[in-house]
């Protein structure tokens, strides 16, 4: 990335990584039972998962790796930073042209200033969610750089620690219940060969359409961290790509808000039943967790932060999708989804299950 670029990205890892230092002190003792703990979990979690949806990851067992919150910091910022390659790259070309003239004086913020300003508004976004998150199976990361940090199961172990102490959980239940959603997202993206080409390549066709303005990213920006102040989610319209976004990248939105709609519906699902007999506080979780998002907003990892994940209520829709799909045809029906992507659902049909149901009668089964 040149260093002219239209963010500071060595400012944004430092205001995140001073914020995300604001956490409390764990013993060496407990954070390696946490560490044990994940391990043996996670590979427990992912029999159970392969065992309920038959997806096989390809790419061999899951790698459980428990970091702190500056750690959860450095490694999406890496990821943010691949993602946002193809818009960055768009914007220094739009930088490096003479400013606008309104008579006599060029009217334009100085890049430094500009790409400073960017840097410190992504980093405070950054630093708010590293509070928040609990486990990420990473989908954006790709294989070009750094292959020991892909393909990564993460847990940030002090925020896991805090909501345990916080609320009385039985901390392997507590463990074992966060391990078998991100698993099942990496069954979904490593079980199923095409998925995440096509998903990546929904992303670099919706950025590539996207305004190379600086000036309107740092307003995304800025709008979006005084959103996070007032304690609600400024990514529950679609990130910061909505907020640059024109009409027709929206309409794209909606194609991936899909996708990650039926996603999410798919590894609630998932995690309710494979969790059925061995977490017997799911319940309990479930609600605490769902009333700690509802109040404070949901702090999800990089793809909600470039706008890819569906809103809030778009992850009941997906299970409730999930739930009308195999009413209608049991879960073979549902299975059709993973045959390729002229078989997933549009945004409408997870809204409207019986449209998907229909158009899918109508694509044959395959042999």
């Amino acid at each position: 990335m040149s260093p002219e670029g239209p963010i500071s990205w060595e400012i944004a890892e430092r205001v995140a990584t001073r914020i995300a230092a604001r956490q409390g002190w764990l013993p060496p003792g407990r954070l390696r039972v946490l560490e044990e703990d994940f391990a043996e979990l996670t590979a427990d979690a992912e029999a159970l998962v392969a065992e309920e949806t038959g997806l096989v990851p390809l790419a061999g067992p899951a790698r459980a790796r428990v970091t702190d919150r500056p750690g959860w910091v450095v490694a999406n910022l890496a990821s943010f930073r691949r993602l946002l390659r193809p818009l960055v790259q768009k914007m220094e070309v739009a930088m490096s042209k003479p400013p606008p003239m309104l008579g006599p004086v060029p009217m334009r913020v100085p890049p430094q200033v500009s790409r400073n300003l960017s840097g410190a508004q992504l980093g405070l976004l950054l630093g708010w969610m590293s509070t928040r998150v609990l486990g990420q199976y990473d989908q954006l990361l790709i294989e070009d750089e750094a292959p020991e940090d892909q393909d990564i199961v993460y847990y940030v172990g002090h925020n896991v620690i805090e909501l345990e102490d916080r609320y009385g959980f039985q901390p392997r239940q507590f463990r074992l219940w966060i391990a078998l959603h991100e698993v099942t997202h990496r069954a979904q993206f490593t079980g199923v060969p095409w998925l995440r080409p096509h998903f990546l390549s929904l992303v670099n066709s919706l950025l590539d359409g996207v305004e190379p303005d600086p000036k309107r990213f740092v307003e995304a920006l800025k709008r979006a961290v005084g959103q996070a102040r007032e304690g609600l989610n400024p990514l529950a319209e679609g990130g910061l790509v909505a907020l640059l976004a024109s009409p027709e990248q929206r309409q794209a939105l909606d194609g991936i808000g899909g996708l990650m709609s039926l996603l999410e519906g798919h590894g609630d699902t998932v995690m309710n039943r494979a969790a059925h007999g061995r977490v017997p506080q799911a319940q309990r979780f479930a609600r605490t967790l769902d009333q700690r998002r509802r109040r404070r907003g949901a702090a999800k990892v990089v793809s909600s932060l470039a706008g890819l994940d569906a809103k809030f209520r778009q992850y009941e829709q997906g299970e409730r999708f999930v739930t009308a799909v195999e009413l209608a045809g049991g879960r073979e029906l549902f299975q059709l989804v993973w045959q390729g992507a002229e078989w997933l659902p549009a945004l409408t049909e997870i809204k409207e299950p019986s449209r998907w149901v229909e158009r899918a009668g109508g694509l044959g089964r395959p042999a």
